[in-house]
């Protein structure tokens, strides 16, 4: 398993923002450039603090917009406060530190074999799944 360079073309948040409809707001915008200086991935309370002259509101508001895109991945910690990733990848699974919360993104050809091997098992059509691995990344492990 590897794990994919950051290095990846993002798309551009604000061209989304616009060809979904929506406002692009001088709030908006520091969202997103707030966003984009996160490679590791964030929490919506981080960015909220950050933030101070943008409302919590807004920042949960843009946030959703961007999931609801598919620009943005929403991560579950063991018992914790979800984070968030810019999409780097079209389609990827992750890892998350369980102790810095540093997000990363990794493409897997076996994870993908395996999930068509258990399909004919599972009742009914699997229709999307969500793969995070809870790690030690290389700073925080031995």
């Amino acid at each position: 398993m590897t794990t994919s360079a950051r290095t990846s073309t993002r798309p551009d948040l604000i061209a989304i923002l616009e060809n979904n409809g929506f406002r692009v707001t001088g709030p908006r915008i520091e969202i997103i450039k707030c966003l984009e200086k996160h490679p590791d991935g964030f929490t919506a309370e981080e960015v909220a603090e950050s933030l101070s002259q943008v409302s919590r509101a807004t920042v949960f508001r843009t946030l959703k917009l961007l999931l609801g895109a598919n620009v943005l991945c929403r991560l579950a910690l063991p018992g914790g406060t979800p984070r968030y990733s810019l999409s780097r990848e079209e389609h990827h699974h992750h890892t998350v530190c369980v102790n810095c919360g540093k997000v990363g993104e990794f493409k897997a050809s076996t994870m993908e074999r395996l999930l068509r091997a258990i399909g004919s098992e599972i009742p009914g059509e699997i229709v999307g799944h969500n793969i995070e691995f809870h790690i030690l990344c290389n700073t925080c492990g031995p």
